[in-house]
């Protein structure tokens, strides 16, 4: 499953110092391509997890294979970015590609930064790319409604569907005149599946990245901006988590042996990679399964409630068609058993397929 998150601000927030951090951070697989006001940055990276090399070792297999996120720094939002203004409409059509949106959000003073808009506040960033976010979501529908309106299909199938989507629009327009977010509509399956090819905006998860200073990392409830965000985030049903970007340019100058000192050193005991992974994962439903043996082990990704057939469906479509039932060890069960065998003799093998063993999270 490949999964992208999007990091977007207002300039010099500190989104660009992040991503560069957290895609070098992650080490493996990292994959920066050039900067340039058409494209945005891109970076493919490991999704921490000590379970992996534990699994390894039990199975003594040959390689490893983490799970990814990748991230995707898009900047240049500005106010009247949905008019054109800066190249917002490029900017945002990059947005419309992601799973989720990390909208980093500037929490410390500093006067050698200049705030785009004269001084740190939160609320105000906050409020400028929503607001930008819902103008292009109200121009999308706009354009969308005039053209059910012209619609002359007589197929009774395709009339059902295109008056789901014209009951979903509506819904979600009135909900964005009002300030509300597209995902804050309740909709009917038929109605969700109507609209998802328009990837709107503001139906994405957003998680808001309180960028803080070095010096408030390992406390920042002191600090007021950063109570101003979490505030936001619970009234916009939205993520929230506290990182430096400043800590994290630093770590990737540090061999990694030295990260997790460097890290107690501030009180704190991961980075903000793992931090905002963890999010991500939570915000979306994400779930962790593990295949291993001799050849390798492999972390999969698949959404909470997955059935085992559809689980299997990740690793390879023939899997769930041809699905029979699943064999599988809890994580903390195959640990302390040893290996697959010693399980299966304990009991602590559950049947649910011949194609695959999977230790569950």
């Amino acid at each position: 499953m490949s999964l992208k998150a999007g990091i977007v601000g207002l300039p010099n927030v500190g989104k660009s110092t992040l991503f560069n951090a957290v895609v070098e951070n992650g080490k493996a697989q990292a994959a920066n391509f050039p900067f340039c006001t058409i494209e945005p940055n891109v970076g493919i990276v490991t999704v921490p997890d000590p379970r992996l090399s534990v699994l390894s070792g039990l199975s003594k297999s040959q390689k490893s294979v983490p799970a990814s996120i990748e991230f995707v720094d898009i900047a240049g939002l500005v106010k009247g970015a949905s008019q054109g203004e800066g190249l917002g409409n490029k900017f945002l059509s990059h947005i419309r590609e992601v799973d989720s949106i990390l909208q980093v959000v500037r929490c410390f003073e500093d006067n050698d930064i200049v705030h785009v808009n004269g001084k740190v506040n939160p609320k105000s960033d906050i409020d400028v790319i929503n607001l930008e976010l819902v103008f292009s979501d109200l121009d999308q529908i706009e354009k969308r409604l005039e053209k059910l309106k012209k619609s002359k299909s007589k197929d009774s199938q395709t009339k059902v569907k295109e008056e789901a989507e014209r009951s979903a629009l509506e819904s979600i327009q009135k909900a964005l005149m009002d300030g509300k977010p597209a995902r804050s509509v309740s909709l009917t399956d038929l109605e969700k599946d109507s609209i998802r090819q328009l990837c709107l905006l503001t139906m994405k998860p957003v998680i808001y990245v309180a960028n803080v200073a070095e010096s408030e990392l390992a406390d920042p409830s002191d600090n007021p901006h950063v109570k101003e965000v979490i505030n936001l985030a619970s009234e916009l049903q939205s993520g929230m988590v506290t990182v430096s970007a400043q800590v994290e340019a630093e770590l990737t100058e540090l061999p990694p042996e030295e990260r997790t000192e460097f890290l107690k050193s501030l009180g704190v005991d991961e980075s903000g990679l793992g931090n905002l992974i963890r999010a991500t994962y939570s915000l979306l439903g994400l779930r962790t399964y593990f295949t291993s043996g001799e050849k390798e082990t492999k972390a999969w990704t698949i959404h909470a409630g997955m059935t085992a057939p559809q689980a299997a469906g990740v690793i390879h479509s023939d899997f769930e068609k041809g699905f029979i039932r699943a064999e599988t060890v809890a994580y903390n069960d195959f640990v302390a058993a040893g290996s697959l065998a010693a399980a299966r003799e304990k009991g602590l093998e559950k049947p649910r397929s011949r194609s695959f063993v999977a230790m569950t999270n």
